[in-house]
């Protein structure tokens, strides 16, 4: 298991429904609670602010050191292949002295699968 970095970014797509945004807003908050030493931010590739760009701005500027970039895509298409790694080398070639990881994108992860598979068999009534 890696080190908990000082700071993650939980990297979305973005829309123009503000309501769109809060499961990711959710997530940070549930990041929040469960390590609140970790800064936590949210970022967009469009349609919302802030862009990923100047949430590193940020983060760099209050001294952050390690960043933890987490895209919140399920699907692997061409902005989690191209666009997403092509933000971080420019923003590893602007901040060389920054650790900045790329994680997979979540809807990779086993441990996503596994909890969306026990949710859609699960009987939730509400």
């Amino acid at each position: 298991m890696k080190p908990v970095p000082d700071a993650v970014v939980l990297f979305a797509h973005g829309s123009r429904d503000p309501l769109w945004r809060v499961p990711i807003d959710a997530v940070a908050h549930e990041i929040a609670r469960q390590s609140p030493a970790t800064v936590v931010r949210c970022a967009f590739l469009e349609l919302m602010a802030p862009e990923l760009g100047e949430t590193v701005d940020e983060l760099v500027a209050q001294g952050h050191t390690s960043i933890r970039v987490v895209p919140m895509f399920l699907g692997v298409g061409r902005h989690a292949r191209e666009d997403l790694p092509a933000l971080i080398d420019n923003l590893r070639a602007r901040y060389p002295a920054v650790q900045l990881d790329l994680q997979p994108a979540i809807g990779e992860q086993a441990e996503l699968t596994r909890c969306m598979a026990q949710i859609a068999l699960s009987q939730h009534s509400e």
